[in-house]
């Protein structure tokens, strides 16, 4: 079914533990921290029902209609619908909630789509599947250590007791697990949590290779908020972005959660911990919504390069128009590189079409490399404008103020409060606090550049590589003037 907006606040309001710092939040939808992000997800639910949306954004299936990011491609025209989908929904937030609903569910799609990868899990990967999408769950996931846990030595030289989670023990019904694991991007906002290991474990680690997921209203689940950035602005004109899309990242803390097998998916494998991800879809599948996002992201950043440098008339530079042309190449560059995926799917696994892994993980590399250099354009584009403006909108409260500003601020090409809502918008991408965490966002946003690009390493053809180099020597052997 397609759950929608108002039932999606209903079902994260209650039993949860979240806490900013020392102060536990009872209600999220309502908490002034977090309340304009749920409304933000919540509508996300409402466009995927919208009669206008509804032929594209869902899919039907036994009787049933589900969302489409649920949808596992067995057509070309099935990854065009599941890209169409991403695209709407990553539009809608400019790119700046990078892990939507559409995003963990994407993962398990995609793993359910190859369930003996699992081996002895299978039934429990494709159960689990058929209930987020039947329910319209909205997972977030939490898959990595924390930092400075991945040398056990550290821990037992000092007899200290590793905080990673894991299991501590197991019975007839399950097993229980303890710890903390990161870093769950919009945790508060979601129905469960993903828990697994995208970072290869040791052979010994064992008792940390556990997959399985989880309510996020589990007794003895917390969730350990950053900073939240919502409760902090002045007015949605001074921080527009600040204001709803604050998807918040947290830290998962587990004491003693008792985890069914029904929701246990990998269990004492170090190896296959990791390698279900990439011996799915699933990988693929939810690194191609990435790339849609980041692209909406992206046009966002053109597009006000370019309503910038007009408002100071910078766009009639010939060196403007140069990095304008760079920037809006870059976007089509993205653009093309996401299209390819579909354009060159491939028949994986039997039965089912998936997007070209090599250009997703291309495409994945060039987004986190090139982001810092893509705001710090923006940021040279927008030169001091920033600090030419009044501290905030307060200022038209105040008549007389507000004349005098609306007389100086305003120009030949922009009156003065186009101006002041351009700038902040603009500020919210490059300089607040909100900005600043998305630059360290993209940056890590699949680990470090040695994770990313050795996706890129493990997809690429390198015997055809070879190949090339073997046919042209072995051409040069003849002599250029024929045999003597």
């Amino acid at each position: 079914m397609l759950k929608s907006g108002r039932e999606h606040l209903e079902s994260i309001r209650d039993g949860r533990d979240v806490y900013i710092g020392g102060e536990k939040v009872d209600d999220v939808t309502a908490h002034p921290a977090f309340r304009n992000a749920a409304r933000t997800i919540a509508g996300i639910y409402d466009l995927k029902a919208a009669p206008e949306n509804r032929d594209v954004m869902s899919f039907e299936e036994g009787g049933e209609r589900f969302s489409s990011y649920f949808l596992q491609a067995r057509t070309k025209d099935d990854l065009q619908t599941r890209f169409e989908t991403h695209r709407r929904i990553a539009d809608s937030t400019y790119g700046m909630m990078g892990r939507s609903p559409d995003h963990v569910a994407s993962f398990v799609t995609g793993m359910a789509a190859k369930p003996g990868a699992f081996r002895g899990y299978a039934d429990n990967i494709v159960k689990y599947y058929e209930r987020m999408r039947r329910e319209d769950i909205y997972a977030a996931y939490a898959v990595a250590p924390p930092q400075g846990t991945r040398d056990p030595a550290l821990y037992q030289q000092k007899n200290l007791k590793i905080p990673t989670l894991r299991v501590v023990s197991e019975d007839d019904h399950g097993v229980i697990v303890s710890g903390v694991k990161m870093l769950a991007t919009g945790a508060v906002l979601a129905n469960e949590i993903w828990i697994g290991n995208l970072i290869p474990l040791a052979a010994d680690q064992l008792d940390q290779a556990i997959t399985c997921a989880v309510p996020v209203n589990s007794r003895g689940l917390s969730l350990w908020s950053r900073k939240p950035l919502e409760r902090h602005i002045v007015n949605e004109i001074d921080s527009p972005l600040t204001a709803r899309f604050d998807e918040t990242d947290s830290v998962v803390v587990c004491d003693r959660i008792r985890v069914p097998w029904e929701r246990v998916f990998v269990h004492n494998d170090a190896i296959l911990a990791r390698s279900v991800y990439l011996e799915t879809p699933g990988h693929c599948y939810g690194n191609h919504q990435s790339n849609v996002r980041y692209w909406s992201k992206l046009q966002l950043i053109v597009g006000l390069a370019a309503k910038v440098t007009a408002a100071t008339g910078a766009d009639q530079v010939p060196a403007t128009r140069e990095a304008l042309g760079r920037l809006a190449g870059l976007e089509a560059l993205l653009g093309g590189l996401i299209q390819g995926q579909i354009h060159a799917a491939e028949a994986w696994p039997e039965g089912f079409v998936t997007f070209n892994r090599r250009y997703m993980y291309a495409a994945l590399a060039w987004c986190t490399e090139n982001y810092s250099a893509i705001i710090d354009t923006l940021r040279e584009m927008c030169g001091g404008g920033f600090f030419q403006l009044p501290a905030d909108t307060s200022v038209l409260d105040n008549p007389e103020l507000a004349e005098t500003f609306q007389t100086y601020w305003t120009t030949a090409r922009m009156s003065a409060m186009d101006r002041m809502k351009l700038y902040k918008l603009a500020w919210d991408v490059v300089g607040s606090e909100f900005a600043g965490r998305h630059q360290q966002y993209e940056k890590f946003y699949a680990g470090n550049s040695l994770i990313v690009r050795n996706y890129s390493y493990m997809m690429a053809p390198w015997e055809h590589f070879g190949a090339v180099v073997d046919n042209l020597i072995g051409k040069d052997k003849k002599s250029i003037g024929g045999d003597k």
